[in-house]
């Protein structure tokens, strides 16, 4: 009885974060709109700090720049920090000349390696405007994104606003196609958590914006800076949402290797996250609580019912219907093992890789819970390898 009891568990709990919660999220916002209390053409716009941490990012920074002068948003409004991490690719002098010829551009160079965290919070605390619009260096947005974001901070219940990543780069020999539709997902999840309950679950990343008077700095030697920030908004009682209209653009990962090796650092950092925000589920009835558990927490278990599913369904194998799910699940186990070998032969099955991405996903966040346990020693990254083949 109690294996029984383990497997159907398991299974429910994972069937509930991916499949019953987007759904229910799907109902719950349906006719329902978004914020709109917002700034006008005609009114008096925040003034709003751009901060940008990089560390060799010369490939992108060029076009950075150039995709900055583009924003558009009211003259004199905006100011835009940008701080090297002992940068040596010649990323340094490309914003040097830049910011010698604008007074709003600011260049910060630190000469020993710090970590992203270090110099967003360094930033944070120069930055004048009332506003904070934390960017990747590889991130490019529309030149009204800004505008679409800002807009909303006029409702004085919003602390945090994200954009809309569309992904650039995609191909079928990767792992990108797979990665895309996941965030994509994301994507409308997180928007449906904004229209229902105005608790997001953590932006992109890549180009968000929180008010300066929520801002937090995050602390030494975290590795998912993001969803920290937002949850200090969502635990202030303040409003997290996701805007769809303020689109952005950025060059997905089509390398399995690299993917990897990004989630078992960003799992490392979830689970960071989970412990110092741990105490917010035990306010079961706030809408906060049950987006915390359904998005993300159950998610990051997900490891923990994989094998709970697995080692109860040894054990009943008995009775006809588990053995047929025990055959099931030992045939998904050999499917990353299959996709790797005609992988070889240069032979790429989509929904092949769907499975190899899921299971990749959830074993990058086992072992990303071992580096937790192990402790992380240091924030300091690498940038991810760009134009990947």
């Amino acid at each position: 009885m109690i294996f029984t009891i383990l497997f159907w568990f398991a299974v429910g709990a994972l069937f509930y974060t991916y499949v019953g919660y987007p759904l229910l999220l799907s109902i719950l916002a349906h006719g329902k709109k978004g914020n709109e209390v917002r700034y006008t053409e005609d009114e008096e716009w925040p003034v709003v700090s751009i901060l940008i941490a990089f560390h060799n990012e010369s490939e992108v920074l060029g076009e950075k720049i150039t995709n900055l002068d583009l924003l558009d948003y009211p003259s004199g409004k905006l100011e835009i920090l940008m701080g090297s991490d002992a940068s040596d690719d010649g990323s340094d002098q490309l914003v040097h000349n830049w910011s010698s010829k604008h007074a709003h551009v600011v260049f910060h160079r630190f000469e020993k390696r710090t970590g992203k965290i270090a110099i967003i919070n360094h930033l944070a605390e120069m930055a004048r405007g009332e506003v904070l619009v934390i960017s990747d260096a590889n991130v490019f947005a529309k030149p009204d994104a800004l505008r679409q974001m800002i807009r909303h901070f006029k409702n004085s219940e919003i602390g945090l606003v994200d954009s809309n990543m569309t992904h650039l780069g995609i191909v079928k020999r990767g792992i990108s196609v797979q990665e895309h539709s996941y965030i994509s997902r994301e994507m409308r999840m997180k928007h449906h958590e904004s229209l229902v309950w105005g608790s997001m679950m953590g932006p992109s990343g890549g180009f968000y914006a929180v008010r300066k008077s929520l801002f937090q700095p995050v602390p030494p030697k975290f590795l998912v800076d993001d969803f920290y920030i937002n949850m200090k908004v969502l635990t202030s009682g303040k409003k997290s949402m996701h805007e769809s209209g303020a689109i952005v653009f950025e060059d997905i990962s089509s390398s399995i290797y690299e993917e990897f090796r990004r989630k078992i650092r960003i799992s490392a950092g979830n689970f960071q996250n989970l412990s110092r925000f741990i105490k917010v589920l035990s306010r079961p009835g706030t809408a906060v609580a049950f987006t915390f558990l359904s998005h993300k927490v159950l998610r990051w278990l997900g490891p923990l019912f994989i094998g709970m599913a697995f080692i109860s369904n040894v054990f009943l194998t008995s009775v006809w219907l588990y053995r047929a799910t025990f055959i099931l699940q030992l045939v998904l186990f050999s499917i990353p093992i299959i996709d790797l070998l005609l992988r070889k032969f240069n032979i790429h099955v989509v929904i092949l890789r769907f499975v190899t991405h899921f299971y990749n996903m959830n074993l990058a966040l086992l072992i990303g819970f071992g580096w937790f346990l192990k402790g992380v020693d240091s924030n300091v990254w690498e940038p991810t390898r760009r134009n990947q083949s």
